[in-house]
C-alpha cells in the first residue's frame, strides 16, 4: 500500500510537457520585462529549469546527457550575465539594464546570451543537446 502510494504520488508531481510550457511563459516574460538584472536572471534561470523539465521527460541516457550538457552550458551563460552586471554596476553605481554603458559588459553581455540561445559563434553545445533531446523540447 506504502509503494502504491508513493508510486502515485510521483506520477502527481511529476510535470507534464503542457505544464511545463504554462510555465515557461510566465518565466520566460519575467526576463523579457524586467528593468533590473537580477528580476532578468532570476527569469532566465526558472526558463532553464522548465527547459530542463522537458529535456527529462522520457527517462533515457540519450535525454539525460543532453539534459546535463544543456545545464552545464547554461550555468556557465549565466555565470557569465551575473559577472557582466556586477561589473556594469560596479562601474556605473546601477543594477538597471537600461544603464548599460560600460563596453566591456556590453560585450560580455552579449556573448553570454548569445552562449544562452545557442547562436554563433557559441553554439558547440547545441548539436549535441538537440540531438539527445525529446521532440516537445525541440
Amino acid at each position: 500500500p506504502q509503494q502504491r502510494f508513493m508510486h502515485l504520488l510521483m506520477m502527481t508531481l511529476t510535470p507534464t510537457p503542457m505544464s511545463a510550457i504554462c510555465l515557461l511563459a510566465p518565466t520566460t516574460t519575467l526576463a523579457l520585462i524586467s528593468n533590473h538584472w537580477i528580476l532578468a536572471w532570476i527569469g532566465l534561470e526558472l526558463s532553464m529549469m522548465v527547459t530542463l523539465l522537458l529535456l527529462q521527460k522520457p527517462k533515457t541516457t540519450r535525454s539525460n546527457e543532453a539534459s546535463v550538457k544543456y545545464f552545464i552550458s547554461q550555468v556557465i551563460a549565466s555565470t557569465m550575465i551575473l559577472a557582466a552586471a556586477t561589473i556594469n554596476a560596479m562601474r556605473t553605481g546601477t543594477w538597471d539594464i537600461t544603464q548599460m554603458t560600460d563596453k566591456f559588459s556590453v560585450t560580455l553581455t552579449i556573448l553570454s546570451l548569445a552562449f544562452k540561445m545557442g547562436a554563433a559563434p557559441m553554439h558547440f553545445w547545441l548539436p549535441e543537446v538537440l540531438q539527445g533531446s525529446p521532440m516537445p523540447a525541440i
